[in-house]
């Protein structure tokens, strides 16, 4: 983050001035350290030493404070309990409101004490960023690795916040016996799931859930979605999303997510058919098939500026425009023009509202499920990823209702066209449009005290520490100069407003981590596309039989991420999953071309699932480093990194298709092996830059 020194400053509590991390001195270290060993002055192990110790110092004071702070809480809690027992035995309405305001002090006060774990937390990975980034030094591995594993480790009380869910748990369960229960004597460990009515105990547990820092299957997953947020959100974005937030909506962005994706794939096992059947070759399904991907290209970037003031008349837009696309493709054959059936196909590419989807979740989704919200989003596209082709397969009919005809090429835009006006309706009856000045005119209802204590909670966040207009501004430019960013400071915080800009802010890394996300969607497409012609062409496969093939294929994609995002992303570093990840894929390809004659079910099946099931592995590692490394400022706005993202993808999808319908003209002999070298090329480049890029930094 470009000016993350100044937030520091910003967001400190003034009473616990010296007990924050010394960001602003450990960044001057860092650039003397440089200096020094360009001159010659100091040698690299002693600069790690000092660096090493001077962090170890920095950890110490932080860790002290805490304990001290938890300590003090749980005194308070103590006495707080001698005080409910004593309620026990004779109650009180005016001492238990009492009571219960004391808690929720305790509560305010632990709020603060997690901010600042979670400032200092951020502040500790962005100076050991910043000293790799400096230094080609692979530091952070190193001092992570030794510290948070030693039985005695400090560094653990910081990322892992240990004792304090003691704490919370202590508060939390007393605050829920002072609830009116109605008479009941469950606790919150009888029922675990049942929501604790105060707000308090929920500000606290969004706070707690973003300083968790533990890798996770449901992180996994909602990473692969690559829907960024902020990283330190305030309370009081926390109320305005809880305002804006409205399930059914939810519900029905992520509907949207899946019916698209079936309408993606649903054509891919009887796309070569209907293409020979209109009088074109059988290799003009790529254009078939891709038409949709180029017009996504643009409609990505007019959906998300659209979003920026409407969440409910995309949708709209989308679902009558795919309802016509659909309908289009299926009226193509019964005009016999190939005209119509690729226009149907752009039309459904227009109506493409992934960019909607993606962007409610980020805004409207309150934070404490946004996790879960992201995950719903990736299970929604690998779902209809997989109903697409077994869809297909079971359209296997042939009827005609007066002049239009039925079977297994037009079923698939009937059925989708139908699916979407059944969509329309619903969402024209469930949507509720957020409020677009929740934010400004929100003012929370809370009682007297706890008025006080926010109020005071807020100032303690928000006050500034004194410091000179020098020192600031050298702040300042420190932070740019190691970031590579060229913004003013008090553009910091704004997000893209154009191509150019959000290609500004990305950094070598990121740029690699876009080519390999370029590279694994050429691949999928092209086995995913050309997979009716060549198994028709050698083994005769029929459409119900491809369909089978691209189900199966699609249903390991949840199996996949689970497996990643529970065992190996906690066994290996991302970086060496995604290496291993992109060799498979590459092993995959090799293994796909026709060397051997005659070409075999066996080796096509086994080499095309190597290739896919890695390539679903590299997605969910690459898209995970993506959205940590990728510019905040990327996070909102129309030029947003999921929009970056898509784009990447959908330019290789559509580069892909395109080299199959070229290829086609070579005879359909020779199309494997001549989709597949472009594959292998752009696959070994991704390789190589990657094992560059990161050799470089680390």
């Amino acid at each position: 983050m470009v000016a993350f020194g100044k937030k520091l400053k910003e967001r400190q509590i003034q009473e616990w001035e010296r007990y924050y991390i010394n960001y602003k001195l450990m960044k001057k270290k860092v650039k003397q350290y440089v200096q020094q060993i360009e001159v010659g002055t100091q040698d690299r192990r002693h600069v790690l030493k000092d660096f090493s110790r001077m962090l170890d110092s920095e950890i110490e004071t932080i860790v002290l404070f805490l304990l001290e702070q938890q300590g003090l809480l749980a005194s308070r809690l103590a006495r707080l309990r001698e005080q409910h027992d004593a309620l026990q035995e004779q109650p009180d309405i005016s001492n238990i409101t009492e009571l219960r305001e004391a808690y929720r002090s305790v509560g305010q006060d632990l709020l603060k004490l997690l901010f600042f774990v979670e400032i200092n937390a951020i502040g500790l990975r962005k100076i050991l960023k910043k000293f790799d980034k400096r230094f080609g030094y692979r530091f952070t591995d190193y001092y992570v690795k030794t510290r948070a594993n030693h039985p005695y480790s400090q560094l653990q009380q910081v990322f892992k916040h240990v004792g304090l869910g003691a704490v919370v748990g202590a508060m939390s369960r007393n605050l829920h016996e002072l609830q009116d229960r109605q008479g009941s004597y469950l606790s919150i460990y009888d029922q675990p799931a049942l929501p604790l009515q105060d707000p308090v105990v929920d500000s606290i547990k969004a706070a707690v859930d973003r300083l968790t820092n533990s890798t996770n299957f449901l992180n996994f997953l909602g990473q692969h979605a690559l829907i960024m947020q902020e990283e330190l959100p305030t309370p009081t974005d926390e109320l305005v999303d809880d305002q804006r937030y409205h399930f059914m909506s939810l519900i029905l962005n992520l509907a949207n997510t899946f019916l698209y994706m079936v309408n993606t794939y649903i054509i891919v096992p009887t796309a070569d058919d209907y293409s020979m059947s209109l009088g074109a070759a059988a290799t003009v399904c790529g254009i078939v098939i891709g038409a949709m991907a180029v017009a996504q290209v643009f409609s990505s970037v007019y959906f998300s500026a659209w979003s920026n003031k409407s969440y409910f008349k995309p949708l709209v837009f989308s679902s009558i425009v795919l309802f016509i696309g659909n309908a289009m493709y299926a009226l193509a054959y019964d005009f016999n023009s190939i005209a119509i059936l690729l226009l149907g196909r752009l039309f459904c590419g227009f109506g493409s509202a992934r960019a909607v989807n993606r962007r409610y979740i980020s805004d409207c989704v309150p934070l404490k499920i946004r996790m879960q919200a992201s995950a719903g989003f990736v299970s929604a596209s690998a779902l209809g990823m997989a109903c697409g082709p077994a869809l297909a397969g079971l359209l296997q009919t042939n009827f005609k209702i007066y002049k239009l005809t039925f079977n297994q090429d037009t079923l698939p835009g009937w059925v989708m066209a139908v699916a979407w006006l059944i969509y329309l309706v619903w969402l024209s009856i469930s949507f509720k449009e957020p409020s677009r000045d929740t934010e400004e005119n929100h003012r929370p209802q809370e009682s007297n005290a706890e008025t006080v204590e926010n109020d005071s909670l807020e100032n303690g966040l928000k006050k500034p520490l004194l410091i000179t207009s020098e020192d600031k501004q050298e702040d300042e430019d420190g932070d740019q100069e190691c970031d590579g960013s060229e913004e003013a400071p008090e553009e910091s915080h704004q997000p893209a407003t154009s191509v150019k800009s959000a290609y500004r802010l990305l950094t070598p890394s990121v740029k690699v981590q876009l080519l390999i996300y370029f590279m694994l969607k050429y691949v999928m497409e092209i086995l995913l596309s050309e997979s009716s012609v060549v198994t028709t062409y050698y083994f005769s496969w029929s459409t119900s039989t491809v369909a089978i093939f691209l189900a199966c294929l699609g249903l390991t994609v949840l199996p996949v991420n689970i497996v990643v995002g529970s065992y190996i992303s906690n066994m290996f570093e991302d970086r060496q999953i995604l290496m291993a990840s992109e060799i498979m894929v590459l092993v995959g390809i090799v293994l796909s071309f026709n060397v051997i004659i005659p070409y075999s079910v066996p080796q096509y099946v086994c080499s095309g699932l190597i290739l896919f099931v890695f390539a679903e592995v590299l997605e969910g590692v690459n898209l995970s480093l993506l959205s940590r490394v990728m510019s905040s400022r990327l996070s909102r706005g129309t030029y947003n990194g999921g929009l970056l993202s898509t784009e990447a993808g959908t330019i290789a999808r559509v580069i892909a298709d395109a080299t199959i319908t070229l290829a086609g003209y070579l005879g359909e002999s020779k199309l494997l092996n001549v989709t597949l070298l472009p594959s292998l090329l752009i696959c070994i480049t991704s390789i190589i830059a990657t094992s560059v890029t990161y050799n470089s930094l680390y």
